[in-house]
């Protein structure tokens, strides 16, 4: 059986396979702002003014967020280059990337 981490990226790479996903800074910004996104995850490894940021914008309007794996990991999960910002369009992938998450 796969431990949390490993089913959040799998699940994280179907999200990504079923175009429900968003990412990019600047445009995940844009859908949080639009309420378009159901929860942002930002990599561990993401500098500290990009962080801020993004937390600044979750908390304003109030969108969950997570700090989950390095850019790297995030990136290959989605089928991508390395990313900092993933926001999950879908309210039950992101419900279930999130309690896979806190495990």
């Amino acid at each position: 059986m796969k431990v949390g981490r490993e089913k959040w990226i799998s699940l994280l790479g179907l999200a990504a396979r079923a175009r429900e996903l968003v990412s990019g800074e600047e445009l995940v910004i844009n859908d949080i702002r639009r309420k378009n996104v159901y929860l942002v995850l930002i990599s561990a490894d993401a500098s500290a003014a990009t962080a801020k940021k993004i937390q600044d914008k979750c908390q304003h309007y109030d969108i969950p967020y997570k700090v989950g794996a390095d850019r790297f990991v995030l990136g290959s999960a989605i089928g991508k280059a390395e990313r900092v910002v993933i926001g999950v369009k879908s309210k039950g992938f992101a419900g279930k990337i999130s309690d896979l998450m806190d495990q």
